[in-house]
Formats: C-alpha cells, structure tokens, sequence
C-alpha cells in the first residue's frame, strides 16, 4: 500500500509540475520572447546562389545573436556604427552562432563578408 501512495503522489507532482511549465505559471518563459528578427540583404554577390536567407539575425535587448544554418566556411563579420564608426571585426568559422553584446544603444550594421566575395549586411537598432 505505501508504495502504491507514494507512486500516486510523485505521478501528482510530475503531472503538476509538467501543468505549471505548460502554462508557464512556473516562470520559465522569456519575457521578452525569442528576439526581433534583422533581415540580411545581399550588397554584392560576385557569383553562386543567394545566400541571404542562410544568415539569421535576432535583437534582444542589447544582445545580438547571430546563426549560420549552413556551412559557409570562414566568414568575416564588421559591426559598425550607422555613421561608420568600426565597432568591432573578426572571422567566424560556420556553421557556429555566436552571440554579440552591444552596450550601447543607437542604430547599427553588420556587414558578413563569405569566402567566396559575396557580401551581406544586416540593419538593426539597439534601444536597451
């Protein structure tokens, strides 16, 4: 009989448990939702397929997240100002994301540039 009750009350707190985080009464869900989306738009394609749509650009915040559903080789990444000012550069090996932060708000560009010349560039503001 005891082992009966005690399977009957941990099925209840699973079951609970698993309601909670269904409705997401428990706190777990993101506040400010997966991120606004940047859309990518090709500057140069010196040859080969669009690529654009290879590159997923997200603002949450102050974090900006970058992801490569596609291996693309070596890609080099700029970010700068809107008015030009080099906010950082360096070279991601793909398909690896990686995550930005910027601490300062203000309209900014990322410019990728592929091993191939092709080159695309994302538009977004940072208001946090």
């Amino acid at each position: 009989m005891k082992k009966v009750t005690k399977l009957f009350l941990m099925l209840c707190f699973i079951l609970s448990g698993a309601l909670c985080y269904a409705n997401c009464a428990a706190g777990t869900e993101n506040k400010k939702g997966e991120g606004t989306p940047i859309e990518v738009k090709k500057e140069a394609i010196h040859g080969g397929t669009d690529k654009s749509n290879t590159i997923i650009l997200s603002i949450d915040g102050s974090a900006l997240t970058v992801a490569f559903a596609e291996n693309l080789g070596q890609v080099d990444i700029e970010l700068t100002t809107a008015s030009g000012t080099l906010m950082d550069c360096f070279a991601v090996q793909t398909p690896n994301g990686i995550i930005l932060f910027i601490p300062n708000v203000g309209d900014y560009i990322i410019t990728f540039t592929l091993p191939n010349g092709d080159v695309y560039y994302g538009e977004f503001t940072v208001t946090e």
